[in-house]
C-alpha cells in the first residue's frame, strides 16, 4: 500500500517530512522520498495529508458509554455509589459487547487505534475488539478478594491473550480502596507468574490518599511496592492526581506508567495530576479518556490539548507539557504502558497502525513542516480525521466504518440503554 506525497509525524521527529510511505502487510514497509515510489498508491496526500502513529487510548471503561450522561456533576464516591453501581449491577454480557462496538466507533472515527479497557464480560469486549480489528489490552476488573473473579481475569489471559498480535490482556484489581491489600498483592504475583501486566486505578481522589494514609495505615507511594507492583512485568497506574510531588522520583526508572486523564479529572473535581513532575522526573506517562460516563468523550485529542493547556495555565509557564509532549504521551507511551513495543512510531518495521490527517482545513492554513505538531494539538481536532488503519488495514475511512455496522450498533446500544435504566 503506497500513501503517496504525504507529511508524517511522530514525537520522535523534530519536524514532519514528507514522502511517500509504503505500508506492507501489518507494518511500515518504507520511507522514500515523496512522488518516488514507483507503484500504484492507495492515497495521494498532494501534501495535504498528515499520517501520525494512531493513538493509544491508555485508561478507559468502552462499555460506560451505556452510562454517558448519568449522574452528571457529583463527586466521585457518590457518584459511582448511588449513580453507577447499581445500573452496573444489571449489566449483562450482551450490553457490554454493544457498548463496547459504540465505544469503538466513536475511538476509531477519531484516531484511536489501540485502547485499554476494564471491566466486565471482558470476553465480549475481547469479542467486539477482534470483529473491529482494533488493537487493545483488556482487564477484567476486579474487586474484593473474590478468588472465583481473580479466576475470571486469569481465564480472560488463557483465552485471548496474544503477545503477538492485536490483543493483550492485563490483570485489573480495581484500585485499593476495592481491593484489599493482601488480595491486590495475591492478584499481583499471579500476574508475575502469567507474564501479564496490571491495569489499576491510583490515587485518583483526594479522598483515596485519606483513605490509604487514614485507613489503611499505609503511605500511598511505598503501598505499591507493598502490593507488588514493581515486581509484575509492567503496571498502568490510573490518574495519579494525588501522587505526592517529593515522591515521584521512586517511580523513575521503573516499569510503570501513570495514566493522565485530565478532562475525567476535572470534570469530576479530582484535581490536576502533577504531570510537569512527572515528565521532569522520567516517569513513563500516557493518556486515557477514562470511561464516557465520566468525561464524557472518547477523544484523545481533545485530551492532548487539555492536558497542556491545563498545565500551563496552572503553573503560569507556556513552555511546559509542550505539544511534542503530548503527542508522545497520546502514541508510544500509551503503546509501551500497554505493553506493546513496536506500536507508535513510524519506522520501518514499526505496525502500521496510522490516522490520517486532512490539513485542507481552514484552521491549519500557514502550517509548516516545523510548525505542524504545534499545528495539530493546538489547532486540529478528531473532526479532521480522514482514516484510521491498524496493522496496515483500513478500519475507518472518509467517514465509513469499514469493519463495524454502524446503524445496527447504535440500535442495539439504544436498546441496551433503555434495558438498563428500566426500574
Amino acid at each position: 500500500m503506497l500513501l503517496k506525497d504525504v507529511l508524517i509525524l511522530d514525537s520522535s521527529m523534530d519536524a514532519a517530512q514528507a514522502c511517500d510511505l509504503i505500508v506492507s502487510g501489518t507494518t511500515v514497509d518504507s520511507i522514500l522520498p515523496p512522488r518516488s515510489a514507483d507503484m500504484p498508491e492507495e492515497i495521494d496526500g498532494k501534501g495535504s495529508i498528515a499520517v501520525l502513529p494512531g493513538f493509544v487510548n491508555a485508561h478507559g471503561h468502552a462499555a460506560m458509554t451505556l452510562l454517558r450522561g448519568l449522574g452528571e456533576e457529583a463527586p466521585l464516591m457518590e457518584w459511582l455509589q448511588k449513580r453507577i453501581w447499581p445500573v452496573e449491577a444489571r449489566l449483562r454480557p450482551e450490553h457490554v459487547f454493544w457498548g463496547t462496538q459504540l465505544a469503538l466507533l466513536e475511538m476509531l472515527s477519531g484516531g484511536i487505534t489501540c485502547f485499554a479497557d476494564m471491566y466486565f464480560f471482558m470476553d465480549q469486549a475481547a469479542e467486539a475488539a477482534r470483529l473491529a480489528g482494533i488493537r487493545c489490552a483488556l482487564s477484567r476488573g476486579l474487586v474484593g478478594s473474590d478468588e472465583k473473579k481473580l479466576e475470571e481475569g486469569v481465564d480472560l489471559v488463557r483465552r485471548y491473550h496474544d503477545p503477538s498480535g492485536l490483543i493483550r490482556v492485563q490483570l485489573g484489581p480495581h484500585a485499593i480502596y476495592t481491593v484489599p491489600p493482601e488480595a491486590f498483592s495475591e492478584i499481583s504475583k499471579t500476574a508475575k507468574d502469567l507474564g501479564v501486566g496490571i491495569q489499576t486505578h491510583w490515587l485518583e481522589t483526594e479522598w483515596e490518599s485519606g483513605f490509604i494514609r487514614h485507613e489503611l495505615k499505609k503511605d500511598p507511594v511505598s503501598l505499591l511496592a507493598e502490593v507488588g507492583l514493581f515486581d509484575v512485568p509492567f503496571a498502568v497506574l490510573a490518574h495519579g492526581v494525588w501522587f505526592p510531588e517529593d515522591r515521584i522520583h521512586e517511580l523513575a526508572g521503573s516499569r510503570m506508567s501513570v495514566v493522565h486523564n485530565p478532562k475525567s479529572n476535572l470534570k469530576l473535581g479530582s484535581g490536576i495530576a502533577p504531570v510537569p513532575r512527572f515528565l521532569e522526573e522520567g516517569v513513563r506517562v500516557a493518556l486515557g479518556t477514562d470511561g464516557a460516563a465520566s468525561n464524557n468523550r472518547l477523544d484523545i485529542w481533545d485530551e492532548m490539548r487539555t492536558c497542556s493547556l491545563i498545565h500551563k495555565g496552572s503553573h503560569r509557564d507556556p513552555c511546559t507539557v509542550r505539544a511534542s509532549e503530548v503527542l508522545r504521551m497520546a502514541t508510544v507511551e500509551g503503546a509501551r504502558a500497554l505493553g506493546f513495543t513496536d506500536v507508535g512510531l513510524i519506522r520501518p518495521g514499526w505496525q502500521a497502525d496510522l490516522v490520517l490527517v486532512d490539513l485542507d482545513r481552514p484552521h491549519y492554513v500557514g502550517l509548516t513542516a516545523e510548525n505542524l505538531c504545534t499545528a495539530l494539538v493546538y489547532s486540529g481536532s478528531s473532526a479532521d480525521v480522514a482514516g484510521t488503519l491498524v496493522a496496515g488495514k483500513w478500519l475507518y475511512r472518509d467517514g465509513d466504518h469499514k469493519t463495524l455496522e454502524t446503524g445496527t450498533i447504535l440500535r442495539k446500544a439504544r436498546d441496551c440503554r433503555k434495558e438498563l435504566l428500566e426500574d
